[in-house]
């Protein structure tokens, strides 16, 4: 029997000699380049970075000589998604200052910034620190942003819910000083200027980290509105009189996938046990304790910890993670996910004052000469002064709005010429995509540029449909790897090759349950006719009180076809 050691993933023997992540990012910053070495740039992405180009500027650079247009995206970590008035003005600030003018909010609750060069890489987090937010653990091979609810409440279940995210995120984040001495030091001096940072040691996560990407969200059954069933680790809160008595915990969720590779999928979620409040924090580091040691390291393409779970099965995976925590657990209760709210529009905080969500079409903020969003963040920011919320959905929801003060932030809304939410569509509302091109790297289409005039070509079918008050999600990728979440959604499309896409169905809004192939290679002007043909067929064959997700799982993909083809189209 041989005793050799597994062979390693290049991006493990990377983080293996980085020092705790330090590598030699400090001497490439000091370097006259405008980009960073391979090493460097995978450990980067731990740090809250990735290195990107603007593609739409290749091929012009290249007949000019030159080589590519390289920046930063700068990611921030932000638990829940819960911010200030004060800090998101300053991230406004950054992305006019040290970025390309936009700014995103991404599926996972938190903010990104574009088009940061090298050169301004120590002065955007360093200033992202000063306003008590950070970049570590927003990327790389850890746990990263924790998703919750972000619905203000005034009850004591929403605020047990921010507590435990909170808490993990104390619990879970990386340890290395390295993020302290590159980011919030003096360059010239080496004097510390933000407090943090400590011995070398990663108790947690130990010198070569996880052996990929984890990720972690908290739910209510009646509102699954961080997609619980898509994270690696989920915590399904258990409600007994009004009071969280513990959660049902999930395990091995995950989207990515790579095409010609069959052993890679999306996966849901399995329901593996039950803790109480008191043990959420302990379980879920038992949880990352089990994949750390038993990941695949050597194929990044089968590392995240769906493949283990699938593998071993969760009953095997369950005492994994009962040994960690050192006692067994309780089996899952029957509470599951029944419901889903964005909180988008006016909604009651139980405390006298309101909350107002509104939809931020692919979370992109930015001015131009039809729309101002950002210049109206700003005065609202400065007028109320509140907490904000980003949602799953890449919207933001204005918190603390006194019941006189409604009118008001409704006029600034619009004197920006941004859409109300009264005033967006449901098929708009409910709809999302990741960034594609022209920055991200592994983009095959287009994504968050193609989704709104594809909105604009649904709306009027749909409504002569009588559908344009239907709620179903459509979901768009620019790539196979899914990070808007479409494989769980009613209908996505997903970048398959050059202005060609993937077309699924069947998922839902609940997001418990994985779409199918509908159609592959499906050219992008072609895509709202089959849209709109499935939508005919779902109007014309549909059960009362079915979905557009449970109607095209019920009927599948070969009686989805034929329906829609014989369907008449508005």
């Amino acid at each position: 029997m041989s005793t050799e050691a597994p062979k390693l993933s290049p991006v493990e023997k990377i983080k293996q000699e980085s020092q705790y992540l330090k590598g030699t990012i400090d001497s490439e910053m000091g370097a006259d380049s405008d980009h960073f070495g391979k090493s460097d740039i995978q450990l980067l992405k731990f740090h809250g970075t990735y290195q990107q180009d603007d593609r739409d500027k290749r091929v012009e650079l290249k007949k000019a000589g030159g080589g590519k247009a390289y920046a930063m995206m700068v990611r921030c970590r932000i638990p829940g998604g819960r911010i200030t008035s004060k800090q998101m003005l300053a991230q406004l600030d950054l992305c006019d200052e040290l970025g390309d003018s936009t700014m995103k909010i991404t599926t996972r609750q938190t903010l990104q910034l574009h088009g940061v060069l090298k050169k301004d890489l120590r002065a955007t987090i360093h200033r992202i620190n000063e306003i008590q937010l950070s970049t570590l653990a927003a990327c790389g091979d850890v746990n990263r942003n924790v998703m919750c609810c972000p619905a203000k409440r005034a009850d004591g279940v929403h605020q047990a819910m921010v507590q435990l995210t909170d808490e993990l995120v104390t619990a879970l984040a990386p340890q290395t000083p390295a993020y302290h001495e590159l980011w919030l030091t003096d360059p010239e001096t080496g004097e510390k200027t933000l407090e943090g940072g400590g011995p070398v040691v990663e108790p947690l996560y130990g010198p070569t980290y996880l052996p990929r990407k984890f990720k972690v969200g908290i739910a209510l059954p009646e509102d699954n509105c961080i997609d619980i069933y898509t994270q690696d680790l989920g915590f399904l809160a258990v409600v007994r009189d009004g009071e969280i008595v513990g959660y049902n915990v999930l395990v091995g969720g995950g989207m990515g996938v790579t095409p010609a590779l069959k052993k890679t999928y999306p996966a849901l979620a399995k329901r593996m046990a039950f803790c109480t409040p008191e043990q959420a924090v302990e379980v879920s580091k038992a949880v990352i304790k089990v994949q750390r040691d038993h990941g695949n390291r050597a194929d990044r393409k089968v590392a995240r910890m769906k493949y283990l779970v699938d593998e071993w099965g969760v009953e095997k995976f369950r005492r994994a993670v009962e040994e960690q925590f050192g006692q067994p657990l309780a089996d899952c209760e029957p509470d599951d996910v029944t419901g889903f709210d964005d909180h988008m529009g006016w909604q009651d905080q139980g405390d006298g004052k309101w909350s107002y969500g509104l939809n931020i079409e692919n979370g992109r903020l930015y001015d131009n000469d039809h729309r101002q969003l950002k210049a109206m963040m700003r005065e609202v920011c400065r007028t109320f002064g509140t907490e904000l919320r980003m949602t799953g959905h890449q919207s933001i929801i204005v918190t603390d709005i006194d019941p006189a003060d409604k009118d008001k932030l409704i006029e600034i809304i619009k004197r920006h010429n941004v859409r109300t939410t009264e005033e967006t569509s449901t098929v708009r509302r409910w709809s999302m995509a990741c960034v594609a091109l022209p920055t991200c790297g592994l983009a095959i289409t287009e994504s968050e540029r193609r989704l709104p005039s594809l909105i604009d070509d649904l709306e009027q079918p749909l409504a002569k449909l009588g559908l344009d008050k239907e709620r179903f999600t459509i979901r768009v990728t620019g790539c196979p790897n899914g990070c808007a979440r479409p494989y769980n959604a009613d209908l996505a499309l997903v970048g398959k090759a050059k202005d060609k896409y993937t077309l699924f169905a069947g998922g839902g809004w609940l997001g418990n349950r994985l779409a199918y192939l509908y159609k592959d290679l499906v050219p992008s002007d072609q895509i709202v006719g089959e849209i709109v043909a499935i939508a005919s067929a779902y109007k014309a064959n549909r059960d009362e009180g079915e979905s557009l997700g449970d109607f095209c799982a019920r009927v599948g993909q070969e009686d989805l076809a034929v329906m829609a083809a014989a369907a008449p189209t508005p």
